[in-house]
């Protein structure tokens, strides 16, 4: 954004110490050739081209794909979305365009699913870390020994279009989280999307409402830039027409002679491109025609640097040491390093010192659990020996008893013994009688 004059006479010297004191002017004796770096430095970028983000936010069937389509005056690669998404997803699609002879990598970020679920708390949520992401992306390429940033596909979102519904009453709670949340981080133009739907005097009385909420709950949205003074007058007045209501519409309806991007309903024509009815053309005159580069500038300058600072300020990396004197990044890295192997060597002792407390613990435990089985051991020897002695005793007075046992056994075949002998005479003895009576019988008769 350099501007030099090309019919300036004059080139400013500094003094070799490099104060403004020391500076003064000196005229030209000729043409030196220095007020061509603006050509060099537009023909260097028309070179290497440029690329641009967008992302819009909102509602499924609001109309953004819609709407880009006609801001670049283009087909994109569109997808029909439902409105049963279970959680909201980002679809980022790059294309190529080149107009005359200046090329444009551009990307649109769509968000799939937003709004449509029963539970919003988290819709969010999913677009502030796809913004982190690509801000995390860029400053590892930054923090890079090779660093590659000449060609490295810069992906960090440049403007986020807001689609609000048409509604006429105010702002959703939904809407007014997001941007808050937002707002930090990315640029933020809001838009009332199909703003056909509602009458003039609706959709002013709908404008006033939306700028006061958003002033009330502290939303910061992206306000066009009054620094340089060729476009400082347009942008005040563009800034009067926040939020835009815009009409979207890639079909062509002939007006008269000619043919025109409108929305033909049976009341009537609605041309996209006419002030009177949308402020379709204003939307792209200013994001596109008048204020693209300060939008990529505040991405870089405003919300990525304060990205990186808290970043670097959480890995602890400061400007200044406890006494407010500046510290260089080296000292900054050789500090943290020795705190980090500080701190490593603390977390190493510590970590030596809880193996062998856990040693002896565990050297104790075990201690315990073989006193406890030498316990046990013992207990059960002694119970073992007492059992063994029982049966000793049992076995001998069995032995006892079948010794006893055999002697009466003994005893009691010895009197059988005798018994039968007995028995055995007195037979005799009766069977001698017997003959002797029989005879003594015999003689008598005769």
């Amino acid at each position: 954004n350099s501007h030099v004059d090309r019919s300036s006479e004059h080139l400013v010297c500094c003094s070799r110490y490099g104060t403004d004191k020391g500076a003064r002017p000196l005229s030209l004796s000729g043409h030196v050739g220095f007020d061509s770096l603006p050509d060099q430095l537009v023909n260097k970028s028309i070179c290497q081209g440029f690329c641009f983000n967008i992302l819009c936010i909102g509602e499924t069937g609001i109309g953004k794909s819609t709407l880009m389509d006609t801001l670049f005056n283009t087909n994109f690669e569109n997808f029909e979305s439902s409105h049963f998404e279970p959680q909201v997803k980002l679809r980022a699609q790059t294309y190529d365009l080149q107009e005359s002879n200046v090329r444009l990598r551009l990307t649109v970020v769509n968000t799939v699913g937003f709004g449509d679920q029963m539970n919003k708390q988290e819709s969010y949520q999913p677009v502030v870390d796809y913004i982190d992401r690509q801000f995390e992306s860029y400053l590892q390429e930054e923090l890079k020994i090779k660093r590659s940033l000449h060609n490295y596909h810069d992906s960090r979102v440049h403007a986020c279009l807001y689609f609000i519904s048409p509604s006429g009453h105010s702002l959703k709670s939904l809407d007014l989280v997001t941007m808050k949340k937002l707002d930090s981080k990315v640029n933020i133009i809001p838009v009332i999307a199909k703003a056909d739907t509602i009458s003039k005097s609706e959709l002013h009385k709908f404008k006033i409402k939306i700028m006061s909420e958003l002033v009330s709950n502290g939303v910061q949205i992206y306000q066009f830039p009054l620094d340089d003074e060729t476009v400082a007058k347009v942008n005040t007045s563009m800034n009067g027409h926040l939020p835009f209501a815009v009409v979207g519409s890639t079909e062509e309806v002939s007006v008269g002679n000619k043919m025109v991007k409108a929305r033909q309903y049976p009341w009537g024509i609605v041309q996209v491109e006419n002030e009177n009815h949308c402020d379709f053309m204003k939307l792209r005159e200013m994001l596109i025609c008048v204020n693209m580069e300060d939008l990529r500038e505040q991405t870089h300058t405003r919300h990525y640097e304060l990205y990186r600072r808290c970043k670097l300020e959480e890995m602890g990396f400061k400007d200044t040491d406890p006494e407010c004197k500046p510290v260089s990044l080296q000292q900054t890295y050789e500090a943290k390093r020795q705190e980090f192997l500080e701190e490593l060597q603390r977390r190493e002792d510590e970590m030596r010192q809880m193996f062998v407390l856990r040693v002896k613990e565990k050297e104790a435990e075990l201690k315990d659990a073989e006193r406890e089985l030498q316990s046990r051991f013992e207990q059960l020897k002694r119970l073992h020996a007492d059992e063994k002695a029982a049966l000793e005793e049992k076995k001998r007075l069995l032995e006892d008893d079948q010794s006893s046992f055999g002697k009466r056994r003994a005893a009691a075949q010895l009197l059988q013994a005798q018994s039968l002998t007995a028995n055995g005479k007195k037979d005799k003895d009766r069977k001698k009688y017997v003959h002797v009576d029989t005879k003594a019988a015999v003689s008598s008769e005769q």
